[in-house]
């Protein structure tokens, strides 16, 4: 069922939620160095939570006939588009290196899932385009949530701002959700308007205040088609093409979308230590 927030309690729990994930970026941001491990990142996140008095909600999440995503967080590295794991990459981080955070927390009962792209070391002119793409994408899409509008309305900005002015690809068949008090409920958001009829039932419906939405482009430099192994949980760039994403909770409010997450688009993003 779509979680409908109706009282300033609900809003205030939502909302506290939303923040202990953007506290867990800004903590990761001050961590992150040339060298750091996956698996040292996500003990730092697991750290991070309980200081907190959260904890993660993807750990040990099941869907769709995969085993219980295994880490605290989903650490997705230069083409791993989404999920990556812990101990799917060994390797110490490098300059050039290209880390796509996903955060989801449970505090007091309710949901907070926000990701963020980190790059180690100096952009090169691509990636800071790619970036740039993924920012203004989801801040502009972000403005058409807003009540009498369609999820329809979310799709067109984002696929016109990445696809038509940036030149790159928005990752076919994955996309945002509702939450609340369950990590993922209606509606799903996609970020591309379908190519057939009844594609996407969600995209015509009406956007309704009290709505809790995460709405997450996610971008490849060279293709929108994904590779993804059997019962495995990493999703790669079909092409393994650079990629990142970036997701914000929202709260759809009669006077427009009011960002949960809001003070994350303020990370410390570019690691030069």
């Amino acid at each position: 069922m779509q979680t409908v927030v109706k009282s300033h309690a609900d809003v205030d729990a939502a909302y506290t939620a939303a923040q202990k994930v953007v506290e867990t970026h800004h903590r990761i941001a001050d961590f992150l160095h040339v060298g750091v491990t996956l698996a040292q990142v996500d003990r730092f996140v697991l750290e991070t939570l309980e200081s907190l008095k959260c904890k993660s909600c993807f750990h040990k999440y099941r869907t769709g006939g995969l085993p219980p995503f295994p880490s605290q967080a989903c650490l997705s590295l230069n083409d791993c588009v989404v999920h990556g794991t812990a101990a799917y990459y060994l390797e110490p981080l490098k300059e050039g290196d290209v880390l796509s955070i996903d955060i989801g927390v449970k505090y007091r009962g309710w949901m907070g899932d926000a990701a963020w792209t980190y790059v180690f070391g100096e952009m090169t002119p691509q990636v800071k385009k790619l970036t740039d793409s993924g920012k203004e994408s989801l801040a502009k899409g972000i403005e058409q949530i807003r009540p009498g509008n369609t999820w329809m309305d979310w799709a067109q900005t984002v696929q016109r701002i990445v696809e038509d002015e940036y030149g790159f690809h928005l990752i076919r068949g994955l996309g945002g959700h509702g939450y609340g008090r369950k990590l993922h409920t209606p509606p799903w958001i996609s970020n591309v308007v379908p190519d057939h009829p009844h594609e996407w039932p969600d995209g015509e419906k009406t956007i309704e205040a009290g709505t809790l939405v995460a709405v997450e482009p996610m971008i490849g430099i060279g293709t929108g088609m994904i590779e993804q192994g059997h019962k495995q949980w990493p999703i790669y760039t079909a092409d393994h093409s650079l990629s990142v994403h970036y997701e914000h909770d929202v709260l759809v409010t009669t006077d427009g979308p009011r960002i949960l997450t809001d003070g994350l688009q303020n990370v410390t993003d570019v690691i030069t230590r």
